[in-house]
């Protein structure tokens, strides 16, 4: 198997704060980013053979749309790169104080049900196995990151919105990251 490329993309902004909206859509500016994203993937990636993976949440979505539109890929929806989900039983005007909190620390400070979820992500991306661009949330490419870098901090870049991070898969299958995304003071809201 020859080297592959894979980008992992932060969607762009969205409509609503994490404790506001279970599942907001991209506003005016993040649809714009996903159409200047969709530029610059074809820059690296060129027009044709890139699979396009979306987690399932809209503002992913609607981030990989313009992108897969002009590489006329179909969007492959998978729930292993979905946002860390918020702990069971949390009132959602306490989720961000609670993202914001857990930010701070480390992978192995939290419960079983978290290692598991920063696995399965990196188990996935691991496993891809040709030139794919995954359309993700910012914990969960930090995971990512945080795992070829040896780093168990959960935030190691503050990855903008429409961030692309590349890496590289060698013809033994092992993952580099060769780029992180563009770095800014990401409000989390």
């Amino acid at each position: 198997m020859k080297s592959i490329r894979i980008a992992l993309v932060r969607h762009g902004r969205a409509s609503a704060g994490w404790d506001t909206a279970l599942d907001p859509e991209l506003d005016e500016l993040g649809r714009a980013q996903a159409v200047e994203v969709a530029q610059k993937l074809v820059s690296i990636f060129g027009e044709t053979d890139t699979k396009v993976i979306s987690s399932p949440l809209m503002r992913c979505q609607q981030t990989a749309k313009p992108f897969a539109k002009l590489v006329g890929a179909d969007v492959r929806i998978c729930s292993e790169v979905a946002e860390i989900p918020s702990p069971l039983g949390i009132e959602m005007s306490d989720r961000v104080d609670w993202l914001r909190k857990i930010m701070q620390g480390k992978w192995s400070d939290l419960d079983q049900n978290y290692v598991d979820f920063k696995n399965q992500i990196i188990e996935f991306v691991s496993a891809i196995e040709r030139d794919t661009v995954v359309f993700s949330h910012f914990i969960a490419i930090n995971a990512v990151i945080g795992s070829l870098t040896n780093d168990d901090r959960l935030v190691i870049r503050s990855l903008d919105n429409c961030s692309i991070t590349v890496l590289e898969r060698d013809a033994a299958g092992n993952l580099r990251l060769v780029q992180s995304g563009h770095e800014a003071d990401t409000l989390i809201r």
